[in-house]
């Protein structure tokens, strides 16, 4: 595998020159963040199954697999689920007026709910790029094993996730939207020639019978009680719904049939992606035993064993992660930087003023890369901060756009205030036994819902707005 370092290189330098070219395209504000509405349908599923095909998932649900056995098989269908539901939303996004989905929310709610909106966005998604910065170190340590840059084992350990911030940084700066969704779309498919190709030869390699999983880990359940399955499953069915990552793409589609032509595209890909990724970690963890040192490297592992994967597709492997990774990254540091501009800053304003944002916000999201070393857990929460806080208000703005804007705010406050509040409380271990088990997302969920269905009630409806045709349905619906 000492190829393997050179091959990574090569592929960098040729998403570098691709951003290169894009950049030549961007002329406004607009191109830089959605590509000036422009994109197709291909590229479009390209960029949706390696936008949500990220770190959560080479890296969390490997790592899940490999504790739990052959029940996180059922972990993607919640995320599988939203997505189908989403292709019938992406049509009314891409009609919409709008830059990002904390200025849907003041189309409809108020400048209020774009500021809130904005805040969930902005902390939930640096959260999500410092984790790319690390699932990316976790790679190039891989690659790079003997480099050694200090004495100091600090300096050692964030060597790597600095350069890896770097690289993202320096490359979402070049061309915005425009860069990002055609290099998605080429690790897109990468990643699923990669993954595919190393299923096949991993599990003819896998002896069943020499190399069985242990008998815990061929539970249906996982050894899970039913509140860990909700808690692990419901935050990213909250997190498709009205994830700004993905809609921002619909937004930058051609058309709203071309949106939703996308989005059954990403239903079927990012099923296909996320099963060949479990079974990956399960042969894994038949493969090379129960004592790895990083459950969630799992993947990333088999890439350097030569006698279970050939060293041709360890390398084509380690170059998907690294696609996995830049991509998801990128993404989310590109959608951090749009919001930012957009519902805090006034508005989209120029391609330079637009860099130096991305820059700043990527240098935020690493100093954050340095405060945990964890995965799955870390994804989750930011999956919950942002589900349990926006989705509800997005799912309002495109299908009840009357409810009383008080209700909205006060709804997602709730919700925000909720879910910070119970990771405090169990950081402090003062969650009681019983509740233990809870994960954030269901009491933050369930003070969002309670507080804008009581609200909802109580307050008055907005008035109908003549000039907006999703407004105009919904009360011609109303008085059937």
């Amino acid at each position: 595998m000492q190829y393997a370092i050179w091959f990574v290189l090569l592929f960098l330098a040729a998403l570098t020159m691709m951003g290169v070219y894009h950049a030549r395209q961007i002329k406004s504000g607009q191109d830089f963040a959605l590509a000036g509405r422009r994109l197709g349908v291909g590229v479009l599923i390209g960029t949706l199954v390696a936008t949500w095909i990220g770190t959560g998932s080479i890296f969390g649900n490997a790592e899940k697999a490999y504790t739990h056995g052959i029940a996180i098989l059922f972990v993607p269908v919640a995320g599988v689920l939203g997505i189908l539901i989403l292709s019938f939303l992406a049509p009314r996004v891409r009609e919409m007026p709008a830059d990002s989905v904390p200025e849907m929310l003041k189309i409809r709610f108020g400048r209020g709910a774009q500021v809130l909106g904005a805040v969930a966005l902005i902390a939930s998604y640096l959260v999500i790029v410092s984790y790319q910065y690390r699932a990316g170190a976790a790679v190039a340590e891989k690659l790079f094993p003997h480099l050694a840059v200090s004495d100091n084992p600090v300096v050692n350990k964030h060597f790597f996730s600095v350069g890896f911030a770097i690289f993202v940084i320096l490359y979402t700066v070049l061309a915005g939207m425009v860069s990002v969704a055609w290099t998605d779309l080429v690790n897109g498919i990468l990643m699923t020639i990669g993954l595919l190709l190393a299923l096949v030869f991993v599990l003819s390699r896998w002896n069943m019978k020499a190399n069985p999983l242990p008998d815990e880990l061929l539970r249906p359940s996982g050894g899970m009680s039913a509140l860990e399955w909700i808690s692990i499953t419901l935050p990213a069915l909250l997190l498709v719904l009205g994830d700004a990552n993905l809609y921002q793409r619909f937004m930058s589609a051609r058309s709203p049939a071309a949106a939703r032509t996308a989005a059954v595209g990403m239903f079927f890909g990012v099923m296909v992606l996320e099963c060949v990724i479990i079974l990956l970690a399960l042969a894994g963890r038949a493969l090379l035993g129960g004592d790895l040192p990083h459950p969630g490297h799992v993947v990333i592992d088999l890439a350097f064993h030569s006698e279970i994967v050939p060293v041709p597709v360890g390398i084509l492997l380690s170059m998907t992660v690294i696609a996995v990774i830049v991509t998801t990254a990128d993404s989310y540091l590109l959608g951090t930087a749009t919001s930012a501009a957009t519902d805090l800053m006034g508005g989209l304003t120029s391609p330079g003023k637009q860099r130096l944002i991305v820059v700043v916000l990527g240098l935020i999201a690493l100093g954050l890369s340095f405060t945990s070393d964890k995965f799955f857990s870390v994804a989750i929460y930011a999956y919950t901060l942002y589900g349990a806080v926006l989705t509800p208000a997005v799912l309002c703005a495109l299908f009840l756009p009357r409810v009383n804007r008080k209700a909205i705010l006060s709804a997602m406050a709730a919700g925000l205030f909720s879910a910070l509040a119970w990771k405090a409380l169990m950081m402090k271990q003062l969650i009681p036994g019983l509740l233990q088990d809870v994960d954030a997302v269901l009491p933050a969920l369930g003070a969002n819902l309670l507080v804008l269905l009581v609200l909802g009630i109580i307050l008055p409806t907005q008035p109908h707005d003549p000039h907006d045709p999703h407004d105009s349905r919904q009360d011609r619906i109303s008085h059937k």
